[in-house]
């Protein structure tokens, strides 16, 4: 039971903390709400700050998960550009970056991740970018339109999908864009070789240049400033400006030093919870990018037997933050919740636009199936293993996200060739 007197505290001023802090208030809980937040601004969604607003189609306020009104108007509690910098699980309080202690009754770790940094010599250079935050997304915007007047060069490590936007955003800007990435194809990791290429290709029209196969090694400059980026294998390639885009960590060194069980960095990270997005702590919780959770969405089919018991996975993906905010905001209400939704993200890049529903790491597929023309990019791309769907991308092709999923739930065996046909409508291949 929960009742006034209960003080609920949110660590995290992003989608996630602001979704769950609307939830408490929409589910009738009445006592204390406290969202801190370690930057200035208020929370916001962070997929325009690679897309929409890089390129100049949104505006700033657009971004934002309320307006500024609206925490004042639902009584929720901010402290923002305050980092919190302890955990006493004991005393049950948060201490803020200044000194101050915050007690709660039940906690919401929504501490998101941070990018990783390139460990070379030069990064610290004024020109050396990185992209996870509106404020970084601000400073590079100004960069990519003085690139773009002045016949600029950008180098960007790292061809994930962050890496791609920007590069996208870039060249409508004008400027010039290298990417250079150690895998084969971009997005080899989540795409596999089969559609990564069409990537590379899409950019290669519109200008981008790709190195693959190496790695940066070190960025030059003079007075401060970015001259070049090399690679490992001795190329040199001119740059004014470098982003580095090789992933993301999740911020996890709160919840460590508290002793909360974390996911062991090589099997991806993460603060560790159940399918009520609770911790190893009952009155802890964590939701969006640091969150690791069981694969509840694959439970009871064939597939999810495939795997080890012990398998969890992190989603560091917009929907995963919209959602598990809100879910995690009902187990702290002390409602029955299984969070079991399927991933699910979407990208845009020129006239590209994709969403991509389930979870197929590499190695757990024995096939891919196209459904469509991937000449037009106007096609369905399917992972199967043993004619089972583990995820689907569609590309330039809408309105089929849910009977994708449900066929992902379902975990039946599909029969290829009507998967592939056009013809046949995914609603018929339904159980």
């Amino acid at each position: 039971m929960v009742d006034a007197h209960q003080t609920f505290v949110i660590v995290g001023g992003g989608l996630a903390g602001a979704k769950a802090a609307e939830t408490l208030r929409a589910e009738g809980f009445t006592g204390r709400v406290i969202l801190i937040g370690d930057e200035r601004d208020h929370p916001y969604e962070r997929p325009p700050l690679s897309k929409g607003f890089l390129t100049g189609s949104q505006e700033r306020d657009s971004v934002f998960v309320h307006e500024p009104a609206w925490y004042a108007q639902s009584d929720i509690e901010l402290h923002l550009g305050l980092p919190a910098v302890h955990l006493d699980r004991t005393a049950k309080a948060v201490t803020l970056g200044d000194g101050a202690r915050v007690h709660y009754d039940r906690l919401l770790l929504a501490t998101g991740a941070e990018p990783r940094r390139l460990d070379i010599p030069g990064t610290d250079l004024a020109g050396v970018h990185h992209l996870r935050r509106l404020a970084h997304a601000e400073r590079l915007k100004g960069v990519l339109t003085t690139l773009g007047r002045d016949n600029g060069q950008l180098v960007i490590a790292g061809a994930g999908w962050i890496g791609l936007e920007v590069a996208a955003a870039a060249r409508g800007y004008g400027a010039e864009v290298t990417i250079v990435e150690p895998e084969p194809t971009p997005l080899h990791p989540v795409l596999g070789p089969e559609l990564g290429a069409l990537f590379a290709d899409l950019h290669g029209e519109h200008g981008v240049r790709f190195h693959f196969g190496a790695r940066l090694t070190e960025i030059t400059g003079q007075d401060g400033m970015v001259l070049a980026a090399l690679t490992d294998d001795g190329e040199e390639h001119p740059a004014h400006s470098v982003l580095a885009a090789i992933g993301a960590a999740p911020r996890t060194a709160l919840a460590e030093a508290a002793g909360i069980e974390v996911v062991d960095r090589a099997a991806g990270g993460g603060i560790a919870v159940d399918a009520s997005l609770r911790t190893s702590d009952p009155d802890i919780f964590a939701a969006g990018d640091v969150a690791s959770a069981p694969l509840a969405f694959l439970e009871g089919t064939p597939v999810r037997a495939a795997l080890p018991p012990s398998a969890r996975l992190r989603v560091e993906h917009w929907a995963n933050a919209l959602n598990g905010g809100p879910a995690a905001a009902r187990a702290m209400l002390g409602q029955d919740v299984a969070y079991d939704r399927v991933p699910y993200f979407f990208s845009d890049q020129y006239d590209v636009g994709l969403e991509y529903s389930g979870y197929a790491p590499p190695g757990s597929y024995d096939q891919v199936l196209v459904r469509g023309d991937v000449g037009k990019r106007q096609f369905i791309a399917f992972w199967l293993n043993d004619g089972r769907l583990l995820a689907g991308m569609n590309v330039n092709v809408w309105d089929v996200t849910e009977s994708i999923q449900r066929l992902i739930r379902g975990g039946q065996q599909l029969d290829p060739a009507a998967l592939a046909d056009p013809a046949v409508p995914l609603t018929s291949l339904l159980p």
